[in-house]
């Protein structure tokens, strides 16, 4: 995938919102992101919100989760003045099918990409199962990813079926608080897979979430980048392509 920048305009990246976790807090998110979207439609060319946007999320043939109607509204409004907005799915909002592509108009990816900007390469994507260990989680997203999975889930009324994956999802997020919390050095398990994946890939940027830590971490050996998003849980962070350089940013939260 190719982009060319344009004159005074910048290319966002967020991940992780996690909308729906935050229980009374959630509202008080949101109306956070919108205003930060407010705020960056004026000079977005391109929008990448990098997966777990949702904490859970599933689309019956008729019928899709309730809420999150005023960040839904603000991508529709950016969509509708032309801002192309492209949407990874996370752990979290795997089972995103078409509903967004419908109404926004939006590009979704369910693997990480290649993204050519001007003359810079960026590798691009969620991050969950990506590097060593955690192969319970591996087994378990390929389980999740089968047709036959969604198929069953399809049959459960949404107050159950959305009652066990919340249930699931808050346990996940309390399990892996401290994990979340700490910074491993060299042993960050993505940064190893950028290493890893480098020689074949050649990318300047490695621009991944799900850590809900905000890194920035040259590559060993390397002058690439591993850049990881960071969360809108603890941290509020995004990222920016300005002038042929990726930045990472923080709102700050009043």
């Amino acid at each position: 995938m190719k982009l060319q920048t344009q004159s005074g305009k910048k290319i966002y990246f967020a991940s992780d919102f996690h909308l729906g976790a935050s229980g009374n807090d959630d509202l008080a998110k949101e109306k956070m992101i919108v205003a930060w979207l407010e705020e960056i439609k004026h000079d977005a060319s391109h929008l990448f919100l990098l997966g777990d946007i949702f904490d859970f999320w599933f689309e019956y043939h008729h019928v899709v989760p309730k809420g999150h109607i005023r960040f839904l509204g603000k991508l529709a409004e950016m969509a509708d003045m032309g801002i192309p907005i492209y949407i990874f799915t996370g752990n979290h909002d795997m089972w995103l099918y078409d509903y967004l592509e419908k109404e926004l108009n939006a590009t979704v990816f369910r693997k990480p990409i290649v993204l050519q900007i001007d003359s810079k390469k960026l590798y691009i994507g969620h991050g969950d199962g990506l590097g060593p260990g955690d192969s319970f989680y591996k087994f378990l997203k390929m389980f999740f990813a089968s047709k036959i999975c969604q198929f069953l889930f399809s049959w459960l009324h949404p107050n159950i079926g959305f009652g066990i994956a919340r249930l699931w999802s808050s346990k996940s997020r309390a399990a892996n608080i401290s994990k979340d919390a700490r910074f491993f050095g060299n042993e960050e398990w993505i940064f190893q897979y950028c290493n890893q994946i480098h020689p074949q890939i050649q990318a300047d940027y490695y621009v991944l979430g799900h850590r809900h830590l905000p890194l920035q971490m040259p590559l060993l050996n390397s002058e690439s980048m591993y850049i990881n998003i960071g969360d809108w849980l603890c941290h509020f962070s995004y990222g920016i392509w300005d002038e042929n350089k990726f930045h990472l940013c923080f709102v700050k939260k009043t």
